[in-house]
């Protein structure tokens, strides 16, 4: 199992596949053709369904015209690549036109790339294997008497505080900017944007259902921010990236937590993660939303647990149904942008987390269905999935007409 450095990843929105990951791959394959003289882009799959409104051609543009590059981009939707729906091969031709060097990188979900012929040597393990399932994890804590997020700074070194610390700098500034913010979300669709007025609506009610309704404002504003093309951080992915926060900002400020439990959180949420994008997928393009806003819920339940005085079985169990209420789950944005239904998505996963983490609360953590069999469950799902349910823009909401 990889770092959680590879989970949680700081860049701007709105598609951690979509535009984050084409941005590294331009730029690594750019770095590496500096005296090329002209650049072609061939986008497949999901990649090229939904790209143009998810910003990929826009910022594949934009890398090389900061080199003054000159590119060409090519759109093969219906033709998919071996590895992942989500595949760009880029090309460097000199003054001739004669091809000098060709790579195809896969995009698989919350921001990282990995480049053919090398999928399985681009997994540098923190994890050793026999902890990369969650049963193996929850024994090993109880036989050492340690707590998930104990687990993490063990693996991966204390510096990982330092490391999550700057991830919830960037999530708390995304949450305060999207708060502020008014006015109408680029692309089509016209959308404008609600966590300012949601965020003075919460304000002014009272009791358990109206003081909560500020997790939805704080969620909102995290994931207008990303489909405004902001600064933001996977968790897992672009898409999904206002749950955790919005409920880890609404749990300090109601209970007035020191930021060292929010770190730890964060510690426990990016496990849960890690052990899906490990076990299972985190892409909407490969198994559906129920890899994006379906973990991202799974991470929150488990952190706010964790938050709440949770034992290691209740933070599993909230984590489980998490992941569970979502299976089936589809990704049909429409229109390709990261706006409807995902940023509604966010709001009501960031509520559902509060409710499975006090589910679980009430319970000793014993239930029937582990995290694990959750995560097997949710590839066979997604996998079953027609592909024009999988961020393709082919189906479901994203052929209603706005």
């Amino acid at each position: 199992m990889e770092s959680i450095r590879e989970l949680y990843r700081i860049g701007y929105g709105p598609s951690s596949s979509h535009t984050m990951g084409p941005r590294y791959a331009a730029q690594r394959f750019l770095s590496e053709q500096t005296d090329a003289d002209h650049f072609e882009a061939e986008l497949y799959g999901s990649l090229a369904a939904t790209g143009k409104g998810h910003l990929t051609d826009t910022t594949l543009r934009e890398v090389f015209g900061q080199k003054e590059k000159a590119l060409t981009i090519h759109w093969y939707p219906e033709q998919f690549k071996p590895y992942h729906p989500n595949a760009l091969t880029l090309k460097a031709f000199d003054g001739n036109d004669s091809l000098v060097r060709e790579k195809t990188y896969y995009s698989v979900g919350g921001g990282k790339v990995v480049e053919e012929g090398d999928v399985l040597s681009s997994q540098k393990q923190t994890y050793p294997k026999y902890l990369s399932k969650m049963d193996h994890i929850l024994a090993y804590c109880r036989k050492e008497g340690m707590q998930l997020w104990e687990l993490v700074v063990k693996y991966e070194g204390r510096e990982i505080l330092t490391f999550v610390e700057e991830v919830w700098n960037v999530m708390v500034s995304a949450i305060e900017r999207g708060l502020d913010e008014e006015g109408v979300l680029p692309g089509g669709l016209k959308l404008p944007r609600k966590a300012s007025q949601y965020f003075a609506q919460a304000k002014d009610m009272s009791g358990p259902v109206g003081t909560s309704s500020r997790a939805i404002s704080y969620a909102l504003a995290v994931a207008e921010e990303n489909a405004g093309g902001g600064q933001i951080v996977t968790a897992p992915t672009c898409g999904s990236c206002g749950v955790l926060p919005g409920v880890l900002y609404y749990i300090r400020n109601q209970y007035k937590l020191p930021k060292i439990k929010i770190l730890r959180a964060l510690l426990t949420a990016g496990l849960i993660g890690n052990l899906v994008k490990t076990n299972g997928s985190i892409s909407g393009a490969e198994v559906g939303c129920q890899g994006e806003v379906g973990v991202a819920c799974a991470m929150a339940s488990g952190a706010v647990a964790q938050l709440l005085g949770g034992s290691i079985h209740q933070i599993e169990y909230a984590a489980e149904m998490g992941l569970e209420h979502h299976l089936g789950l589809t990704c049909d944005p429409m229109m390709g942008l990261v706006q409807i239904p995902c940023i509604e998505r966010n709001a009501l996963g960031a509520m559902r987390a509060l409710d499975h983490a006090n589910y679980a609360l009430l319970s000793d953590g014993r239930h029937k269905v582990s995290f694990d069999d959750v995560v097997d469950v949710m590839m066979e799902t997604g996998q079953a999935l027609p592909s024009l349910y999988r961020e393709t823009s082919l189906g479901g909401l994203s052929r209603i007409k706005s």
